[in-house]
This record gives structure tokens, sequence and C-alpha cells, in this order.
């Protein structure tokens, strides 16, 4: 059975925060399918913004998504990218549907400075996190409970990860992978995109 992945767009997301785990998870699934092409595919990609609008990544691409977050049914995996996310985390009504949807999620994770809007959510509550280094003063301050680990590539807690600065996420989402369907995968998969995966944080 596919694991639904549904990944968060917005606003001046940072654009590889986005585009990187879809290009993970994507490519998983074409080499999965070179084994077993009958077999479904081990995840199912879903894409929303907060409002089912298209949006603009903070380089100018304009994104569509599949639908609006408020409306999305609930994902095994909520994976949120940072980018600037300000107006984000001044937004109640957003946090709330945020929190709804991590909270039916069987696996919470975040790229980059995205660990901002897990945090304001209530999601990342008394864990170990990162996020991109240059926010990792601002991140403490604004949630002192949370348990900040700066000299790691990405941080697994079970429930919820949380990966640092924007090409981390590539890094986090081949964990994904190897965690949530197979090592093997993972590294078959690392191969496929030309990138030098080291399976540790």
């Amino acid at each position: 059975m596919s694991l639904r992945v549904q990944l968060l767009m917005f606003d001046q997301v940072e654009l590889l925060d986005f585009a990187g785990p879809y290009e993970v998870f994507t490519t998983a699934n074409r080499v999965a399918r070179r084994d077993a092409p009958e077999a479904p595919a081990p995840f199912q990609l879903h894409t929303v913004s907060p409002d089912g609008r298209a949006v603009r990544a903070r380089a100018g691409l304009r994104l569509e998504p599949d639908g609006a977050l408020a409306d999305a049914p609930a994902a095994d995996l909520l994976l949120v990218p940072g980018g600037v996310v300000e107006a984000l985390q001044a937004d109640a009504i957003f946090l709330d549907r945020l929190r709804q949807q991590g909270q039916a999620a069987r696996w919470v994770a975040s790229i980059c400075n995205g660990a901002f809007l897990l945090a304001d959510a209530g999601l990342l509550h008394g864990t170990d996190a990162t996020t991109h280094w240059e926010d990792l003063d601002a991140l403490a301050r604004q949630h002192p409970h949370l348990r900040l680990r700066p000299d790691r590539r990405w941080v697994d807690t079970g429930r919820v990860l949380s990966s640092a600065g924007i090409a981390a996420g590539l890094d986090l989402s081949l964990h994904l992978v190897r965690r949530l369907a197979s090592a093997d995968l993972a590294h078959r998969t690392a191969r496929q995109m030309d990138y030098p995966w080291r399976d540790s944080d």
C-alpha cells in the first residue's frame, strides 16, 4: 500500500525545500517500479497550499497545489518546508489547520525553518530538532523548550523529524525513504539522483 505524503507549499516557500523532497519521493517511486511495475508506488504525493490557490516560490516560480490544507485527507507523512514564514507564523487559522493535519498524520517533518511552523503549531514541543544554521538562535528564543541540535543534518525523534537548511531536506527525505520503504530503495534513489548521500545524520 502506498504511503500518503502531504507536501505543503506557500508564498515565498524556499524552492529546494519543496522541490528536493518532491524529487526524492517521486524518484523513489520510479526506481521501485522498475522492479515491480505492477505494484503500487511506495509513495503517493499530494501537494497543498494554505487556501488551495497557486503560490510563488521564493525565487518566483509559480507552483500549483493539488488542493487546500484544510480539505486534504489525513496523510501518513506531513512535510513542511521553509522559506519566508513570518506571515504564516502570524496566521492563527493556518496554524490551527496545520496542527490538525499534523495530529492526524503518522509522521511529521520539517525542512529548514519550516521547523518554526511546526513549533508554532504545537507539533514540535519539547523534542530534539534542528533548522537552518542562521535560524537556530531565533528558534531557541521563540521555543526555548526545544533541544536544538546544530551538529545534526537531520533529527529523527520517532514521529517528528526535522532537517537543517535547504539541501539537508534531500538527506532527510532519503532517510525517510529508507525508514518507510527500505534501505535498498533509498540508496538506489540517491544513486539515480547522482546525489552523494550519507545514510547517517
